[in-house]
């Protein structure tokens, strides 16, 4: 089966130019990749294979520019329902849905997001999940910490995760007592 083709589109976020790589499936866009770039050459790496699309056109003003906009004007729930495709082994895939259920403001570390995983020893390739992420802020890695409640890594730059980190901090809904 050919991969097909995609569209892209670049917003300005306050970390900088956020590029979004989608690909039209029912209902409705799909993300493929996305990242802190203007450079859509720099995303299509990331896909696996079997999504990557043969080719890409820019398309202005797809609708999940929108919600990138919301997030980054205090609905950071925005992001949650934004349908997502990658593809690895059954461990990373999972680790990916898990990783879309780490609530902002409360941040997971490497320990306990591997635990969320289901395998609480798997410290290493929960970070590897992270590292391994195309889809990032709909799939929010950021939102894994060192065990020792450090930064960890980011593939947009720590300073970008410290930015995503305090936003969400601010904006994230308050659990009732």
């Amino acid at each position: 089966m050919t991969p097909p083709a995609a569209r892209y589109a670049t917003v300005a976020t306050p970390p900088g130019p956020f590029t979004v790589v989608v690909t039209d499936e029912p209902p409705g866009p799909v993300v493929l990749a996305s990242g802190w770039t203007e450079d859509v050459a720099e995303l299509l790496p990331v896909v696996h294979r079997s999504l990557r699309p043969t080719w890409v056109e820019r398309a202005d003003g797809l609708p999940v520019l929108d919600t990138v906009e919301a997030f980054f004007a205090g609905d950071v729930t925005a992001i949650e329902e934004v349908p997502v495709r990658q593809r690895s082994g059954p461990f990373l895939e999972d680790a990916w849905d898990v990783l879309r259920t780490v609530p902002a403001g409360a941040p997971d570390t490497y320990t306990s997001f591997a635990a969320r995983c289901g395998r609480p020893t798997a410290v290493r390739a929960a970070a590897n999940a992270c590292a391994r992420n195309a889809a990032a802020l709909f799939v929010p890695c950021h939102r894994v910490l060192g065990s020792s409640g450090g930064l960890g890594g980011f593939r947009w730059g720590t300073s970008v995760k410290r930015q995503l980190l305090d936003h969400e901090a601010r904006y994230a809904p308050v659990a009732a007592a």
